[in-house]
């Protein structure tokens, strides 16, 4: 029989310590878990046994699960963790109710409290310069700025930009016709540098375009450029470039709103230019345009260096 060599199996003493053993051994043995990842349960229920301090399983009720919870949160555990706990703390009880005659389980009906929603990595404007003036005259380094430019310019998803075919460039217009989520299609403006970076890959976009091929952008084979091949490319243009951190395609999407935002303020243009159903998705971009703020009243404000 598989068994758990976890650090939370020594110091559980009594039922509490049979109940675990069972459960553990049930996971390995009937589930087919993992040891890694009954150790993994382990330390979940680890929590539990160290706060309910040796209380019996049966006698704890919602309110004291409630209370653990609200414990380990306020002593630093994110939502994401705390609803794994919940979780693995569910599923022991479950597994009590089954096979030692328990009769409630105070863990239903419990959620985690959320956590903070994480706010987008965005460049810094002269960062987003570096990332899309590229060196180069290779057709492959052309296309690339071509890419970048437009993700910069026009705030398209990676998928959008993949999709996209030359006739819906309107590039004397300075427009592009996306077709992004929900099929829904959207008519954005290009700036300058992206025409005219367009334009010079449209001019070399036959040196590596398999015939009848109809993709905007292609990849080293001829055919339409793939997903991961924008990513991997963007991420070693980003490296070469100087900036040190993770660059990926929907950083210059996040980027191009927070920049126009904090430029114009319109919050209803960066919705409909980024293509968002609901103007509450767009609003995040809000948060990051007064981190900005923030940041320029503590360097320049003398009022906020000084120490009360």
């Amino acid at each position: 029989m598989s068994t758990v060599d976890a650090p939370v199996l020594s110091s559980v003493e009594g039922p509490n310590n049979k109940y675990l053993q069972g459960y553990l051994a049930w996971l390995l043995n009937e589930k087919r878990y993992s040891k890694l990842t009954a150790e993994s349960y382990a330390r979940d229920l680890g929590h539990l046994f160290e706060l309910s301090a040796g209380a019996a399983l049966c006698d704890l009720k919602v309110q004291h699960i409630r209370r653990y919870i609200a414990q380990l949160h306020s002593g630093g555990l994110g939502g994401r963790s705390l609803a794994r706990l919940l979780s693995a703390w569910r599923g022991f009880y479950n597994y009590l109710l089954r096979d030692h005659g328990f009769t409630d389980n105070p863990c239903v009906g419990l959620r985690a409290p959320r956590s903070a929603k994480a706010l987008p990595q965005v460049l810094s404007p002269d960062q987003a310069i570096r990332m899309v003036d590229l060196p180069g005259d290779t057709p492959d380094a052309i296309r690339d700025k071509a890419m970048f430019e437009l993700f910069y310019s026009s705030g398209l998803r990676l998928a959008e930009l993949v999709d996209l075919e030359p006739e819906q460039l309107e590039l004397t217009a300075g427009e592009v016709r996306v077709t992004g989520k929900g099929n829904k299609t959207r008519i954005v403006p290009l700036g300058g540098f992206a025409i005219s970076a367009l334009n010079a890959w449209l001019a070399v976009r036959a040196q590596l375009a398999n015939a009848g091929e109809t993709a905007l952008f292609v990849g080293a084979r001829g055919a339409r450029i793939s997903p991961r091949v924008v990513q991997l490319r963007m991420k070693q243009w980003g490296i070469r470039q100087g900036i040190t951190s993770n660059v990926h395609p929907h950083v210059l999407r996040h980027s191009f709103a927070t920049h126009v935002l904090q430029s114009s303020g319109d919050l209803r243009a960066v919705q409909e230019m980024l293509g968002h159903a609901s103007i509450s998705t767009t609003q995040v971009y809000t948060h990051l345009d007064f981190q900005y703020l923030s940041k320029i009243y503590d360097a320049a404000h003398p009022r906020a260096k000084r120490k009360l």
